[in-house]
């Protein structure tokens, strides 16, 4: 692929806390191009993450490498405004009081809420409202965090990484807990995201979290990629029952696919 790579690994060890998380991992993710990281709960999925928002850093060692956008060293505040994140974890650091309109504002400072040090002018305010919007949330700017559904945060998180109009967007388990009217309408929002150019990386356990705009498929498991190539490719029934250590069958339909046992 001809397009800048995002992110570049060679031969990355990482450590979170006493445990080794990701084993010597080679990788490189294009600029347009949609992807989706599909392993087990403990893979190492969250720790790929983490390398990309630079919560988590390599051991230094001989031969291996980490570039963000082409560079070894990255600005955060400039990390931010390309790469846009949304994940439960920061779903969890919201307080249920804090405002609809508020969890938007704090993308532009990389905030969880609005502290009395941020001040939002009129132009980010207004590209917080028009977001609302674009997530179906408009009206509801003022509802606190808390009383709203798992559906309505995941979407309203979404706003909060898109108010940069960052380049790549990194979703982390976008599905987990959402019923199926939550699930179908982060989905729909998330094929339109991709089709106006915005590149996605999706990384979760869940095939039906797999848009059909999505065409690599990295395979990770144990902190090791067990497969790299394309969706048609990989997320068959043969390499998934061996990626989740159980008998599997992938029923296919417009581009989706669903896992039943065997």
């Amino acid at each position: 692929m001809d397009s800048q790579p995002y992110l570049e690994l060679e031969r990355v060890v990482a450590w979170l806390g006493p445990q080794p998380v990701l084993h010597g991992i080679d990788l490189r993710l294009h600029l347009g191009e949609h992807a989706v990281v599909l392993g087990p709960n403990g893979a190492g999925k969250s720790a790929l993450i983490k390398l990309l928002s630079r919560e988590l850093y390599p051991v230094v060692q001989p031969g291996s490498t980490l570039r963000l956008f082409g560079s070894s060293t990255v600005n955060l505040w400039e990390l931010r405004r390309r790469i846009g994140h949304v994940s439960a974890d920061l779903q969890a650091g919201y307080r249920p009081g804090v405002s609809a309109e508020d969890v938007v504002l704090s993308g532009w400072f990389g905030s969880v809420g609005i502290g009395r040090q941020h001040s939002a002018s009129a132009a980010q305010r207004q590209r917080a409202l028009e977001l609302l919007e674009q997530m179906g949330l408009g009206g509801l700017e003022r509802r606190p965090f808390g009383q709203l559904s798992d559906g309505q945060r995941r979407r309203l998180l979404l706003a909060r990484a898109l108010v940069h109009r960052p380049e790549v967007l990194v979703l982390d388990e976008p599905t987990n807990g959402l019923d199926p009217q939550g699930r179908h309408r982060l989905l729909a929002i998330l094929r339109q995201l991709a089709n106006a150019g915005t590149t996605l990386l999706v990384v979760t356990h869940q095939l039906d979290a797999v848009i059909p705009e999505l065409s690599r498929a990295v395979l990770i498991k144990g902190g090791r990629i067990e497969a790299d190539g394309s969706c048609r490719e990989l997320l068959r029934a043969e390499p998934l029952s061996q990626l989740f250590d159980t008998p599997l069958r992938v029923v296919e339909r417009d581009g989706w696919r669903q896992l039943l046992p065997a």
